[in-house]
């Protein structure tokens, strides 16, 4: 290398303890750490999925309490619920379940 590089301003800098060092701080800093920035985006990532099941969940919440509220209405809705989802039926009754064919 000539002459010139070694006298010059960049290499001064880089011969400079302190750049050094704030250079090595700042990549600890942005990769190493434990606040790093591929640590804050994973982070973001997840909070963005927790939002997203607590709203899914907040609507779970939400409509479970209608069906609550419906059921204790009364007897009629009780075994309104029952025959829907359980397919219960009276002693004399016969149960017929009939399922859609997507064609």
């Amino acid at each position: 290398m000539n002459k010139e590089f070694f006298n010059s301003s960049a290499f001064k800098l880089l011969k400079n303890k302190y750049f050094i060092t704030s250079v090595a701080f700042v990549i600890w800093i942005l990769f190493f750490d434990e606040n790093s920035i591929s640590r804050h985006l994973k982070d973001r990532r997840k909070l963005s999925d927790l939002v997203e099941q607590k709203a899914y969940y907040q609507e779970r919440i939400a409509i479970d309490k209608q069906k609550y509220k419906e059921l204790n209405r009364g007897k009629e809705e009780l075994e309104k619920f029952a025959r829907e989802q359980y397919y219960m039926s009276k002693p004399d009754e016969d149960v017929f379940i009939v399922e859609e064919v997507e064609d």
